[in-house]
């Protein structure tokens, strides 16, 4: 089973992800939160195996989160979030040492959708 982590300041954002993992049955999402500050207080309790991080946030942003989680949190795989599809930010997210990035621009028909129970 893969934990998971969904961190986003938008609501229908969060539940729309939210749906679309609990469709698969080997992902489980253990906490939903809005904020980086957040993300890191949970990751310290429920230890998840992937964080999928929203990267422009209020607070502590999405690129600072993710270089703590990393920092600390070494075993902790991060897919950044994000509305840019392109240009530097996807690039920088990777350097980083962030697993991948995936644009919220991106149609739900490109994700794989599992294909039954």
């Amino acid at each position: 089973m893969i934990r998971v982590l969904l961190v986003d300041d938008h609501e229908l954002i969060r539940s729309g992800v939210e749906a679309l993992l609990n469709a698969f049955q080997d992902i489980t999402v253990v906490a939903v939160c809005d904020c980086g500050e957040k993300a890191l207080q949970i990751i310290e309790t429920e230890l998840p195996d992937v964080v999928l991080m929203d990267v422009n946030m209020p607070g502590m942003g999405g690129f600072e989160a993710c270089r703590r989680i990393l920092q600390n949190f070494p075993k902790v795989k991060i897919v950044a979030l994000s509305v840019h599809n392109g240009g530097a930010i996807p690039q920088q997210l990777l350097k980083l040492g962030v697993e991948g990035f995936v644009s919220k621009a991106s149609p739900v028909s490109e994700w794989w959708v599992p294909s039954g129970p």
